[in-house]
Order: structure tokens, then sequence, then C-alpha cells
């Protein structure tokens, strides 16, 4: 069985048939509207200081929240669970104290991760946070999210909505 992790971002994988010594060539199509996982943060995306430096920004330049509706952050579990946060501005942070949404999550590192709207897809960036952001049940330095996806941050399990205005 091939795993996403090993077909890589090729087009097309080869390999032999380990019964039938048969090659066997495989067309990859990707949705544009899936959820992409980034584990390891790619190299252009890591530096040190980078969460310091995105949180003090508040330049928004090629991000922009989607026309006609609002992005909402709803906690379905954890000690803040029920707590409702519209997303206002193109990037946010998530964490314990002086977050954009703070969360009561003793597991939630200070400035967790980062959340950056473009149009109808949201990036999703762990801030080098100590028990780290999870997708899938797996630890990731960055995923792309749409409207209905859900991570965790802590005890926190967070879905993120597209809904209208």
């Amino acid at each position: 069985m091939l795993k996403d992790s090993d077909l890589g971002d090729h087009s097309k994988v080869q390999f032999r048939c380990s019964k039938c010594g048969k090659n066997t060539v495989l067309e990859i199509r990707r949705k544009v509207d899936s959820t992409q996982v980034i584990s390891p943060l790619p190299s252009f995306a890591r530096g040190e200081g980078l969460h310091s430096n995105l949180l003090l920004q508040d330049d928004y330049e090629g991000l922009s929240l989607p026309q006609g509706g609002k992005f909402v952050l709803r906690v379905l579990s954890g000690p803040s669970k029920g707590k409702v946060f519209e997303v206002a501005k193109p990037r946010i942070s998530i964490g314990r104290k002086g977050a954009d949404f703070a969360l009561d999550d003793p597991e939630v590192s200070r400035h967790h991760c980062l959340l950056e709207v473009k149009e109808m897809a949201i990036n999703l960036k762990d801030l080098d946070s100590t028990n780290g952001t999870f997708f899938d049940e797996e630890r990731v330095r960055a995923a792309f999210l749409v409207s209905g996806t859900e991570f965790r941050v802590g005890a926190s399990l967070i879905r993120v909505s597209l809904e209208p205005r």
C-alpha cells in the first residue's frame, strides 16, 4: 500500500509488483480544494523567531477574508468547550494569554498557532508550541484547512466553518 508521504509531489509513480514482477504506473490526481498537511514545515517557511515576527505584523498582503462569508471557530471539546470566535482579520493567533483567540487550556502554549485566511482557505501554522498542533491526530507544523475541518491544540478540538454573513 502506498502512502501519500511515499508519493511526495509526483504526478506519476512507477513501481514493480513483488508477486508478479510487472511494472505499474499510478497517476495521482489531487483535488484542488482538499486539505493538505505540510509536515515538517518547508524550509522557506522556517526561521528562528518566525512566530514572533508574524504575530507583530499587521501586514496582510496576500491575505483576505472571504467575500459574503465569515470564518467561525468553535471549540468542540476541552476546557473552553462551546466557545465561539468569529475571525475578524486575515491573520489571528490562538493561544492562552495575549492571543486573538484565547483558550483556557493549560496544554495550550501562550502563542500556540497562527491562522492565515486567504479567501476560502486557511493556513494553519504551529508556532513551535510545546504540546503541538494536530490535524487528523498527526502532529503538524502547517496544514491548509477548508470549511468543516477540525484540528486540535492541547485538549481543545476546534472546527473551522465558513458561514454566510
